[in-house]
Parts: structure tokens; C-alpha cells; sequence
């Protein structure tokens, strides 16, 4: 005996769950489109995107504890670690434990680290140029995406959705 297929009426509801309706897929497509555009653009830095916010920070910060490099990129120290293992393999920072706590490992730029910093700086250009938008554009799409992840990351999610 074959189950006959049971037709329901869609849902209004039922749009929602198309995935071109999906904004998580959208950010998500997007973020896997601007890692094939900084994959070809570091190339010739020798330094992969992961790496790349690594050395931002550091540029812009100085010497950091892991734990601040972590939370300043938003990653847990089982990512990091093997991140910041590359970037000494390759010389561009050393790690060093804090005198004060036997705990702490602090993250220095080596010479060859903070040099990268010149040739870094044609990047955000190319970047810019490869959106096809405009510096205003993308500082609203920033600052929009900024709040979106702010309001995310204070969402009350014990509560029940409303629609």
C-alpha cells in the first residue's frame, strides 16, 4: 500500500522558509564571496584572510594578550591558537608569556610582521573596488552591519518570536 501525498494549502509563513528570503544565507553568501576576493588580493602577502585580521589588530593595537586578540576578533582560543602557531611559523610575531602571570601569552609583531604593514595598505582599495561601491556605501553597509551584529548579540532569544 502507497501513502498518498497530503496537499496543504501554503502558509504565509511558507515564504519565509524559501532560502532567497533567508538573511543569514545572504550574509553568509556574501562573506564566502569576499573570501575568494581577499584570498586572491593577499596572495601576494602570503597571508590568508584569518591571518590578515590578525595583523590588523596588531597594527592598530600593538602587543596583545591572546585573550584580547580574541575577543577583538571574535574567536575562541581553539581557533586562535593555530592561527597565531602559523603567523610565528612564518615570523611575523612571537608569543611570549607574561612575567606576571604564567597564564597570559602576550602577541608581539616581529620586524618582518610590522614591515607588512606598508605593502598591507594597498589592500582595503583593492577591496573597496572589487564591492563596486562607493566609501559612503560602504560605511553605511558597515555601520548597518555593525548594529545588526550589536542587536544579535543582545537578542533575547528565551523570549517567543513575534512576527
Amino acid at each position: 500500500m502507497t501513502a498518498t501525498p497530503t496537499t496543504t494549502q501554503p502558509s504565509p509563513d511558507d515564504d519565509f522558509l524559501r532560502l532567497d528570503r533567508q538573511i543569514c544565507f545572504s550574509l553568509h553568501a556574501a562573506s564566502r564571496a569576499f573570501g575568494g576576493v581577499y584570498r586572491v588580493v593577499l596572495k601576494d602577502l602570503g597571508l590568508t584572510y584569518p591571518q590578515y585580521l590578525v595583523m590588523l589588530v596588531l597594527w592598530e593595537r600593538g602587543p596583545l594578550p591572546v585573550k584580547d586578540l580574541g575577543e577583538a576578533l571574535r574567536l575562541d582560543s581553539g581557533t586562535l591558537s593555530p592561527l597565531l602557531k602559523r603567523l610565528e611559523t612564518a615570523g611575523l610575531l612571537r608569543r611570549e608569556r607574561s612575567t606576571r602571570d604564567e597564564r597570559s601569552v602576550h602577541i608581539h609583531l616581529t620586524e618582518e610582521g610590522a614591515g607588512m604593514r606598508e605593502p598591507a595598505r594597498a589592500v582595503p582599495r583593492r577591496i573597496a573596488a572589487a564591492t563596486g561601491c562607493d566609501l559612503q556605501e560602504i560605511s553605511d553597509l558597515r555601520d548597518r552591519l555593525d548594529a545588526l551584529t550589536r542587536r544579535l548579540d543582545e537578542a533575547d532569544l528565551t523570549s517567543p518570536a513575534t512576527a
